[in-house]
């Protein structure tokens, strides 16, 4: 697996995903889906070196280990921690924009979420209507894509406090979101905290 964020989407991107949003759930102690974020951390492709193989097999059943495979689990640590790090900033900013969802608004989404008859692109239509409206409530000092990606998995969190038996649909869906949408964004955060 590639660990640069390329021009296309990829794996690496969804790694980068993925970790940006497992780091935002993780980032605060008092939420009631501990043991179903342990559970989907353990199924998801974003640990160090458990998705990949870096040494090559060789014909003799021997794995001939290369220098490169030490370089690639490098900066595959290194694009990790920047990822956290962006994560545990968007929390922090997150933490003050939480007030600003109402209940009712996650008691919406989680309805639709549990909806058994609702497709994937469904789900990414409720979520992304859902943040549509919430935008209208961010500080207007706050970059639009920020806020969106923000709101994204704020939304993720309090729809799986909430429900914590909907943290894998709520997961996926903001992942599927943020992957569609939000992209660009995320690449130019994390090539501007490697800088």
């Amino acid at each position: 697996m590639d660990t640069q964020i390329g021009n296309g989407a990829g794996l690496g991107d969804a790694h980068v995903t993925n970790l940006l949003l497992l780091g935002f759930l993780q980032s605060r102690n008092n939420y009631n889906f501990h043991q179903e974020l342990k559970s989907l951390r353990q199924e998801l492709p974003v640990g160090l070196g458990a998705d990949r193989d870096d040494d090559e097999l060789q014909t003799d059943g021997n794995r001939a280990s290369r220098p490169y495979g030490a370089r690639r689990q490098a900066d595959s640590e290194s694009l990790e921690e920047i990822t956290l790090h962006i994560a545990r900033q968007l929390a922090t900013i997150g933490d003050e924009m939480n007030h600003r969802i109402q209940p009712r608004v996650v008691s919406w989404l989680s309805a639709q979420l549990r909806d058994p008859s609702l497709s994937e692109e469904g789900r990414r239509r409720c979520l992304a209507s859902t943040v549509r409206e919430l935008m209208q409530t961010c500080p207007a000092d706050l970059e639009q894509e920020k806020a969106t990606l923000i709101l994204t998995m704020l939304l993720a969190r309090r729809v799986a406090d909430q429900t914590p038996a909907l943290l894998r649909v709520v997961f996926h869906t903001a992942t599927d979101f943020i992957n569609q949408n939000l992209l660009p964004y995320v690449r130019d955060l994390v090539r501007n905290e490697r800088d």
